[in-house]
């Protein structure tokens, strides 16, 4: 069917980007395919010109699209080059507003963390030695498995945050927030290996709990280039990060405990969505847990 929506409208646009603008031809090529797939949606609707045309109907073509598999990326693509074409038309008096400027795209689906598996990370754990680098690498590994510390926390800690008595650490995470985490008994022997060797290279007046051989406080990017180090020579063909061994402590967490609430404050989450995320969760394990632990679920099981 030949486009009758806005056909010589859409026509002119295309031409100001190419002469008065000076888009490539390339770009142009793009805002012609997103603007005549918009037209033909509008002709199969029945949409006759601009002046029949809302923000529902951009509403429903953005939706139409992803029920055709474009992906949240094209479509927003697609959104863009139908505000700019009806910007130029309002701007010109042609069209009362950008009935497009309120529509957005769908939000594209979280990446999943990667995670190391339960032997994976007993097999990087496993590493030996007495030099003074590798008991301080050792006791960061350790640490960031045992308690899920994100990579500042730990290059954060200070020596009186660590209480061997109560066996917690305390960390100040994201927006100056401070919780207090269990330690295991691994990562508390990994430290206390480590203290005596730290003795001996901290500057007199450094706190840090993990000092580099300088005697200051370890950098974050040492810690990052240390623990793929540690990875690579463990015979692991995959890249090591700090982040990968905090996802894994919460995903074997949750598989050994469903205890969502828990693991979000051990992570220090502000939503518990972030949870979902993180330990490879799905919205039905969310209400399955909702309806597990919530007063009127139970109440309504109940009757």
């Amino acid at each position: 069917m030949p486009q009758t929506f806005a056909a010589d409208e859409i026509a002119e646009f295309l031409s100001s980007l190419q002469n008065e603008r000076r888009f490539s031809g390339h770009t142009v090529a793009a805002y012609r395919r997103d603007l005549d797939a918009f037209a033909a949606f509008c002709d199969d609707a029945g949409i006759a010109d601009l002046d029949s045309l809302d923000s529902m109907h951009v509403r429903t073509f953005a939706a139409e699209s992803h029920r055709k598999g474009l992906s949240p990326r094209s479509i927003a693509r697609r959104l863009s080059a139908i505000r700019s074409f009806l910007r130029r038309e309002n701007e010109l008096g042609r069209l009362a507003s950008n009935v497009a400027t309120d529509v957005s795209a769908p939000k594209p689906a979280k990446r999943l963390p990667a995670t190391l598996d339960a032997d994976q990370v007993a097999e990087l754990l496993e590493a030996s030695g007495d030099d003074e680098l590798t008991l301080r690498d050792l006791a960061i590994l350790e640490l960031f498995y045992s308690s899920g510390l994100r990579l500042a926390e730990l290059v954060g800690l200070d020596l009186e945050d660590l209480d061997f008595s109560d066996q917690t650490v305390r960390v100040t995470g994201k927006g100056n927030k401070t919780r207090v985490l269990p330690v295991g008994r691994h990562a508390l022997e990994a430290v206390r290996r480590w203290l005596p060797v730290r003795l001996g290279m901290a500057a007199e007046s450094e706190r840090a709990l993990f000092v580099s051989r300088k005697g200051t406080r370890l950098a974050a990017r040492s810690v990052q280039a240390r623990v793929d180090r540690w990875a690579r020579a463990r015979g692991s063909a995959r890249h090591l990060y700090p982040h990968l061994l905090r996802h894994s402590f919460a995903t074997h967490l949750l598989e050994s405990s469903s205890d969502l609430r828990a693991v979000q404050e051990l992570l220090g989450h502000a939503s518990i969505s972030t949870t979902q995320v993180y330990t490879h969760l799905d919205f039905q394990h969310l209400a399955t847990s909702y309806d597990k632990a919530h007063p009127r679920a139970r109440r309504r099981n109940n009757r």
